[in-house]
């Protein structure tokens, strides 16, 4: 059988099939002349791993943190006179148990240790956040809706 396939395609003739597998990195191509077959196999390049989106306030370790944003961390980290509370979890901060209903906190209001002021919602579940200190609220510091990450500053309460 080798034979037959020799005599139909010379050796120049291979080797250029061979190149075009290599150049177009091709795992493999097959050529058949009558009954016989040839195939070519050429070097596997394993197919890239799928890119997965990574969900907001989430990032992978060997990634550089992006920058903090002007308008919450850093500047309130900076002057802040009161006490932070901070995000618990990564998740989206809600103002108030559903859209038809008032918000737990407004600035201004006053605080007890416990009263629930938040909302985070994480993977589907609504977490109370309950405030750890008795005061005024001085500020919110994200708006209703936006996401937040763990540790950031939601809230200042004097």
């Amino acid at each position: 059988m080798e034979n037959k396939l020799f005599d139909s395609i010379n050796m120049k003739k291979i080797e250029q099939i061979a190149k075009i597998v290599s150049e177009n990195e091709l795992s493999e191509i097959t050529v058949s002349v009558g009954d016989c077959n040839l195939t070519i196999k050429g070097k596997k390049t394993p197919p890239a791993p799928p890119v997965m989106p990574v969900p907001m306030g989430i990032t992978a370790p060997v990634q550089s943190a992006p920058a903090p944003s002007p308008t919450i961390a850093e500047p309130v980290q900076q002057k802040i006179d009161g006490n932070v509370v901070k995000s618990p979890i990564v998740g989206t901060f809600y103002q108030s148990p559903s859209p038809d209903k008032p918000p737990f906190v407004k600035v201004g209001d006053k605080v007890k240790k416990g009263d629930v002021i938040m909302i985070i919602e994480s993977m589907k579940l609504m977490n109370e956040v309950q405030s750890e200190f008795d005061g005024t609220v001085e500020k919110i510091l994200v708006s209703d809706g936006q996401p937040v990450e763990f540790d950031q500053p939601i809230m200042v309460i004097k």
